[in-house]
């Protein structure tokens, strides 16, 4: 983010250029719904600058260009509307809560009326074609790397005697991603916040073994 100058500091180098004269934050946060509404190619600069309130060259002076834009605003989204998945690993004491807790606060998150349903790391860069396949791969690893999270809390869970000790963590971990993804596209498709809590508690009812309160 642009940080303005102070005296001593102007005295001492000169700017690099003129200072930003828009919000850069509240720019990215438009930026942010405009991909997650349209995805990664469909959304054109000339959107991207009218929701942002700034001009083409603006953009390129704050952002670079419509990639690095694109993976900025991921990452507001990560740290943003999507951060709920990874605190919940790591907050609730059991994985059956941690999980049950992903799957309902997903329910909530992705049916919020104040931004575009769905996920965004998710839906983003569907239906793009092979000039932007490292957007997608860029995106799939941020996905992995989610699964990943969700298979260590569970091997966590079966180390710690919560599930049986034969129990598959890969492919319990998998089934979760899929149903979380399955609710994000059921969400984008107009899915009510109670029909995604209705998903997300038949998924708990698969959990293996019989699951703890607390």
């Amino acid at each position: 983010m642009e940080i303005e100058k102070t005296d001593s500091c102007k005295a001492a180098a000169k700017p690099r250029g003129r200072p930003l004269s828009f919000d850069r934050d509240q720019a990215l946060e438009q930026a942010m719904h405009v991909f997650w509404q349209r995805g990664y190619e469909a959304a054109s600069i000339a959107e991207l600058t009218g929701a942002m309130g700034i001009t083409a060259p603006s953009l390129y002076t704050a952002f670079g260009d419509k990639e690095r834009l694109f993976l900025e605003a991921i990452e507001r989204y990560a740290t943003g509307p999507g951060g709920g998945y990874p605190r919940a690993l790591e907050e609730e004491p059991t994985a059956y809560l941690a999980i049950k807790r992903c799957l309902e606060e997903a329910a909530e998150e992705l049916t919020r009326p104040c931004h575009p349903p769905g996920c965004m790391v998710t839906m983003a860069a569907t239906n793009c074609s092979v000039a932007s396949a490292h957007i997608q791969a860029a995106l799939a690893k941020r996905r992995a790397a989610a699964d990943a999270g969700v298979r260590c809390r569970i091997e966590h869970g079966i180390q710690n005697g919560e599930l049986p000790a034969d129990t598959d963590a890969a492919a319990l971990a998998n089934f979760y991603a899929t149903v979380f993804r399955g609710m994000s596209i059921q969400a984008t498709d107009g899915a009510s916040r109670e029909s995604l809590l209705a998903t997300a508690a038949a998924a708990m009812r698969a959990w293996p073994g019989v699951p703890q309160a607390s």
